[in-house]
């Protein structure tokens, strides 16, 4: 059995530029990958049939993106004397679904990686984050497992490094659809597009991007449509506004803020109302999914 994380991730900016022809949003961002996620089971089966164990979740397997991930891998990878192998996949949530936080993309990008070094596909980077492309615009992220800087529809990736800050992530129960908020008329379209250069301004280009500018640019211009339609959204950004500059990540419904020490987090995680759900964890440059499978391909 292969046993890997599915990280959670943080938009620290989020900036929507436009409508595009096709019907998506250009737009900028800045993915903040985090050590604390879901995780998933890979087994192998010998009879050729991919199954799901999705626990409580209440989503038909055929929808879920884990199984369509499998299956999109599976068609996509060359095997012996044609032979199709199979898997049994357990999931294990840990994440709210519809929280901003990618828990179903990161989920389908671990399956991808994961099916790919179970079944030794032997895909490369490149060609696994296209297929995940093909399910959702933030699997990419997590596919190639880097924090980034994204533009376009959050596809084209530059990895960058940030300063190391422990985040408070609160989860106030609302499970927020991305499609809905995209839909509404009164989100903001129109924002003016900023530079990765004006982010690292007065910084080396291998310096990791400083807690002062992070927080200078950070903004989200799904949030005061979120917290308009949502109001425990905006109820739990006001409580956690009193510790540190609160922000919703993705199009919702989590909220978060950073922290310098792992204390002052621990201590604002301790006052959260028990009406709500919440979790600490550090930022990460690199997806811890990514390297647990490096520990293992070394190994082999």
């Amino acid at each position: 059995m292969l046993k890997l994380p599915a990280p959670a991730k943080l938009n620290l900016i989020l900036r929507i530029l436009g409508r595009r022809p096709d019907g998506y949003h250009e737009l900028q961002t800045l993915f903040q990958l985090l050590d604390y996620g879901d995780s998933l089971e890979f087994s192998a089966r010998a009879d050729g049939i991919i199954s799901l164990d999705a626990g409580n979740l209440d989503v038909p397997e055929r929808d879920n993106l884990v199984y369509r991930a499998a299956q999109l891998l599976r068609q996509e990878a060359q095997f012996a004397d044609n032979i199709s192998p199979g898997a049994h996949i357990r999931l294990i949530k840990k994440l709210p679904c519809g929280g901003g936080i990618g828990g179903g993309s990161s989920d389908a990008a671990t399956t991808l990686l994961g099916l790919n070094y179970l079944w030794r596909c032997n895909l490369p980077i490149n060609t696994l984050a296209e297929l995940g492309r093909q399910l959702g615009a933030d699997i990419p992220v997590f596919v190639r497992g880097r924090t980034a800087w994204a533009e376009g529809v959050g596809d084209k990736l530059t990895p960058v490094a940030t300063e190391k800050r422990r985040y408070l992530v609160v989860a106030p129960g609302c499970e927020v659809s991305t499609a809905k908020i995209f839909r509404d008329s009164r989100l903001t379209r129109d924002s003016v597009a900023i530079t990765l250069a004006a982010l690292r301004e007065g910084q080396l280009t291998e310096t990791p991007i400083s807690s002062e500018k992070l927080e200078a640019f950070s903004s989200n211009d799904c949030q005061a449509l979120v917290e308009s339609l949502y109001p425990e959204v905006r109820n739990a950004r006001e409580w956690l506004q009193q510790f540190a500059p609160a922000h919703l990540t993705g199009t919702g419904g989590c909220i978060f803020a950073a922290f310098q020490s792992e204390q002052a987090a621990d201590t604002a995680l301790a006052e959260l109302p028990r009406k709500w759900q919440g979790f600490v964890a550090n930022g990460v440059q690199i997806s811890p999914v990514h390297q647990q499978l490096a520990k293992l391909t070394s190994s082999d």
